[in-house]
């Protein structure tokens, strides 16, 4: 069975981001891809992997978007990580390992949270 342009997509955009040791934009991944698929197929797969809760949005300082992939949610789905943000290379990186917290007033309920913190990565410090 031949498979459709769509799933080679969807198989070379996940290994891309698990492969990557950082978030990428979806530049970053058209770029990588080298014209394996067009923008709109790049948006539409990863809207997908979102959906199956392979990979995760993550909105940088500047507002700009990146996704990265999953990686400890094997047992509880949880993206309520820090992100990493480098401020000279731009690179950013999941940081699962270290547990934010905060505490809200009463009758506020979370739906979701996005730590991103700045500074500079280990290669640029």
């Amino acid at each position: 069975m031949k498979q459709s342009r769509n799933t080679v997509a969807k198989s070379a955009i996940l290994n891309l981001i698990t492969q990557s040791g950082m978030a990428l934009s979806a530049a970053e991944i058209q770029v990588a891809l080298d014209g394996l698929c067009d923008r709109v197929t790049t948006y539409r797969v990863l809207e997908r992997l979102i959906e199956e809760d392979v990979i995760h949005k993550v909105v940088n300082v500047d507002g700009g978007v990146k996704f990265a992939g999953c990686h400890s949610c094997a047992t509880l789905h949880n993206h309520n990580h820090i992100h990493f943000s480098c401020q000279k290379c731009k690179t950013v990186t999941c940081l699962e390992d270290v547990k934010p917290s905060f505490e809200l007033p009463q009758k506020y309920k979370v739906t979701e949270v996005n730590f991103t913190v700045l500074g500079f990565c280990p290669q640029c410090s």
